[in-house]
Parts: structure tokens; C-alpha cells; sequence
């Protein structure tokens, strides 16, 4: 049960980048002193999508190996 539920949560937050605020500590300093927010949420979005893109990749990669493996041991 626990399992799923962290799936689940991985999932919706994979999805869903706008609930994930993730900053490094420079750069919220650095936008927080300017008005312009617009400006911030790009910011924002940028480190999500940079850190999620190797974890798809990844996740892509052990897929075809699993699915290569898969149907090596069905052949046999």
C-alpha cells in the first residue's frame, strides 16, 4: 500500500511541475529582491523541467532494457 501511494505521488508531481517550487537558495535571494514575478516562475520552471528531463531519460532507458530482456526470456 505504502508503495503505490508513493508512486502515485511521484507521478502527480512528475506531471505537475507547478507544485513542485523547487529554487537553489542563490536564486531565490537574487528574485525575491525584484517585482517582476513573471520572471521568478520562469526561473522556477526552468529547474524542474532541467531536473525531470534525466530522470525521464533514465527511466526510458530501463524500460527498453526491460522490454528487450522480456521478450529475450519469452523467445528462449
Amino acid at each position: 500500500m505504502k508503495k503505490k501511494i508513493t508512486v502515485i505521488l511521484l507521478v502527480v508531481l512528475t506531471l505537475f511541475p507547478e507544485l513542485v517550487e523547487a529554487q537553489c537558495a542563490m536564486c531565490r535571494a537574487a528574485l525575491e529582491s525584484q517585482a517582476d514575478t513573471s520572471q521568478a516562475e520562469g526561473i522556477n520552471n526552468g529547474i524542474v523541467y532541467l531536473m525531470a528531463i534525466p530522470y525521464i531519460l533514465v527511466a526510458g532507458l530501463f524500460f527498453f532494457i526491460y522490454r528487450k530482456l522480456k521478450s529475450r526470456t519469452t523467445a528462449v
